[in-house]
Parts: C-alpha cells; sequence; structure tokens
C-alpha cells in the first residue's frame, strides 16, 4: 500500500525559516533509514506558499491567487510517498520520526487510491 504522510507547515515554515542542521542531519538519518528499507518512494520539503500559487475552478472560469496563504495550519510544508504493507506499518515508522518542527507537530497519514479501488466503479 502506499501512503502519503503530510508534514503541516507553521508560522514559522511559512516564514522561511529552515530546521537546524541538527535537525536536517537527523532527518537525513531517518530518511536513509526508510530508503534502505525500501519504504521511502519520494520526499520532498516545501517552500513557503508565499512562492507559490493557486488555481481557483468554477465551473470554466480559472482565477489564479498568488500566495502567500494565510491559513498556516491548512498548509503543507513536506512530505514523503512511503509503500508498506499497512496504515499500523506507517504509523509505526512515522513515530521514528524527529520532530520535523520546533513545536508541537501533527503529521497526516493517507492512503493513496490504488487502481482496484475504482475495480467495481464500471
Amino acid at each position: 500500500m502506499r501512503f502519503m504522510i503530510i508534514v503541516k507547515a507553521t508560522k514559522e515554515s511559512e516564514a522561511g525559516v529552515m530546521p537546524s542542521e541538527q535537525l536536517l542531519a537527523d532527518m537525513g538519518k531517518f530518511n536513509e533509514e526508510l530508503a534502505k528499507a525500501g519504504v521511502m518512494l519520494a520526499g520532498e520539503g516545501l517552500q513557503p506558499s508565499s512562492k507559490g500559487a493557486r488555481v481557483r475552478f468554477s465551473g470554466k472560469k480559472r482565477t489564479v491567487i498568488d500566495g502567500p496563504f494565510t491559513e498556516s495550519k491548512e498548509l503543507i510544508a513536506g512530505y514523503w510517498l512511503w509503500e508498506v504493507k499497512s496504515m499500523d506499518e506507517a504509523v509505526e515508522w512515522l513515530k521514528r520520526c524527529p520532530n520535523p518542527h520546533y513545536e508541537v507537530t501533527d503529521v497526516e497519514i493517507r492512503p493513496l487510491f490504488a487502481e482496484e479501488d475504482f475495480a467495481n466503479l464500471s
């Protein structure tokens, strides 16, 4: 099963505050463990929303909204894409992760749809 692990943004990450050298080293070590175990398919940190844009769809109309976006609790600072056997395994891996921010942090785990999820739709 594939899962997206979503690291939520904070005021600091949205302000462009970079992680400490120690946190970068700790995350690098964790990513190496994930890669060696064949779990990590991808993973990246995202730049602040001030460098991004959104496209709002309303019928046939498209409106471009430049960042920054105000609700940092709804923004993503980074992600991983993992392949593991179950949600329980994903949770166990995530519990080993260093805290990605300097404060209380929620990291979300979401399963990706697989081809078989759509098999009975036709």
